[in-house]
């Protein structure tokens, strides 16, 4: 069972971390690619490219500018350490304990607009580009375009290396569209959390994002690896609502 979430915007490069184990992202050259066309970019064009304040714009730049090789733990840190955003508050990995970084090394996958496919234990400089920003290269006008067909053929050898028959879309629907279902060698789970309000449940994403974290936990703490055993999820008042659910598609609610 191979599980893929998604990145997130904000980074913490200050949080000292105490994993001392790191590997090196399959896609760094298609990586460098990407960064040498963002350099191109001014200040005014980050802001219009990513819809983001002067500020944040121009520390993007400057991250551009400083993107090189190697990447070392002097100037990189993991990808599963480095991001924070609310899937990442779920997911708690700061807390994990070295079979939880192999087990995750072995059975979770972050998407990324620049880095294609990261393990968690890959290095990775900061940066932020998300996957639905329309960057051309020439390799066509956005990245969608971009990553083609290289990130689901990743994840297949991923799932043929490990035996693996199950993939579990955690990512939303932003980044999955960077994947080919109809490619993938593996039958999809997409797990959907509702929350009860106004007399009917709904996905509100900031409560979506968190429990995907939690979920992702969970079954890197349990070593899951048959689907069948992460309906037993009930964190925080979720449980699993067979009744909503499909053979893809597997919802879990709560009324808070």
């Amino acid at each position: 069972m191979l599980l893929v979430i998604s990145p997130a915007k904000t980074l913490d490069y200050e949080t000292p971390v105490a994993a001392a184990q790191h590997t090196m992202p399959d896609y760094l050259d298609d990586a460098a690619l990407l960064v040498k066309r963002a350099r191109q970019y001014s200040v005014d064009d980050v802001m219009t490219l990513m819809a983001v304040s002067e500020k944040i714009a121009t520390l993007n730049v400057e991250r551009f500018k400083q993107w090189r090789r190697p990447f070392t733990p002097k100037n990189a840190r993991q990808a599963l350490l480095a991001f924070k955003g609310d899937v990442y508050v779920g997911l708690d990995a700061l807390n994990f304990d070295d079979g939880d970084l192999e087990f995750a090394q072995q059975h979770l996958r972050i998407l990324s607009g620049l880095y294609g496919l990261l393990r968690p234990l890959d290095l990775m400089l900061p940066y932020r580009l998300e996957m639905g920003r329309k960057i051309d290269t020439v390799r066509g006008k956005n990245l969608y375009e971009f990553w083609g067909e290289r990130i689901t053929q990743g994840l297949n050898e991923q799932l043929q290396r490990c035996g693996e028959r199950h993939l579990i879309n955690l990512a939303s629907n932003e980044y999955f569209k960077a994947v080919k279902p109809e490619l993938l060698q593996a039958e999809v789970i997409t797990p959907h959390f509702k929350e009860y309000k106004n007399g009917q449940y709904k996905v509100l994403g900031v409560y979506a994002k968190k429990a995907r974290g939690m979920l992702s936990r969970y079954i890197i703490k349990q070593r899951i690896t048959d689907p069948q055993l992460f309906k037993a999820f009930n964190q925080d008042g979720y449980c699993f609502n067979s009744a909503m659910s499909n053979d893809h598609d597997w919802v879990f609610t709560r009324k808070k």
